[in-house]
């Protein structure tokens, strides 16, 4: 009965919203920008797969399972704290001076966008397939090339198809930006931290933690089960 006593939710909301706001800019802009870098990788990823490059596809089908195969979070701290030595070391073979950085913002979207990219390609890869093969061969027949073919015509009707799950994977991003602490990202995650270590106002503060993502989380939900809606009405 002393813990709850001792409880101030009040202080914690006055005092912590303002930081959370601040953290609210980083946390979107991780997310848009790995988003349309998963977006851009995941397409590329898929075209590779249904291309008739044999060796294309086994090593795009070697990087997938390697991504797949182990924790975000290990990819997160490798990218921020191994790439940028390996980066180095190879550039000191031309100049010994040589320095390779990555700011912990740009290594955790870099990370982000390769590990959903990677998901989002089997995403795009199954809706590209999905289109009727009719569609490809007409627009042959009216003079487009296969690029012009691909991208007018089939990757259009392809996204239509994947964008409900596109909007699935946007939220899922949202919440794996929490990970970007672990990189001294300063977001929501470890901005709570900071507060909660300098007021011990823990309870509060995580409550108010768990709200703001689900601020940011329940309207994308139900914006995305809208255009789901929406989208097999006109199927």
């Amino acid at each position: 009965m002393n813990l709850l006593e001792k409880l101030d939710f009040p202080t914690a909301f006055r005092e912590l919203s303002p930081i959370l706001i601040q953290g609210l800019g980083i946390v979107l802009g991780a997310t848009l920008c790995g988003f349309f870098l998963a977006l851009l990788l995941g397409t590329l990823i898929a075209l590779g797969r249904i291309s008739k490059v044999v060796l294309l596809d086994r090593m795009l089908i070697i990087l997938l399972e390697i991504v797949r195969g182990t924790p975000l979070l290990v990819q997160l701290v490798y990218m921020y704290y191994v790439v940028p030595l390996l980066i180095t070391i190879v550039g000191q073979l031309w100049d010994p001076s040589f320095r390779f950085t990555l700011s912990p913002f740009t290594a955790g979207v870099i990370g982000l966008g390769i590990n959903y990219g990677c998901y989002l390609s089997e995403v795009i890869r199954s809706a590209i397939t999905s289109v009727d093969k009719g569609q490809f061969e007409a627009a042959l027949a009216l003079g487009y090339t296969n690029r012009q073919a691909m991208w007018l015509i089939v990757i259009p009707q392809a996204v239509r198809i994947a964008l409900p799950t596109f909007g699935n994977y946007i939220i899922m991003m949202i919440k794996d930006t929490s990970l970007l602490a672990f990189i001294t990202v300063s977001e929501l995650l470890l901005r709570t931290q900071a507060y909660a270590s300098q007021t011990f106002l823990t309870i509060e503060s995580y409550t108010l933690l768990a709200l703001a993502y689900l601020v940011l989380s329940l309207p994308l939900a139900q914006i995305v089960r809208i255009m789901e809606r929406r989208l097999t009405r006109h199927v």
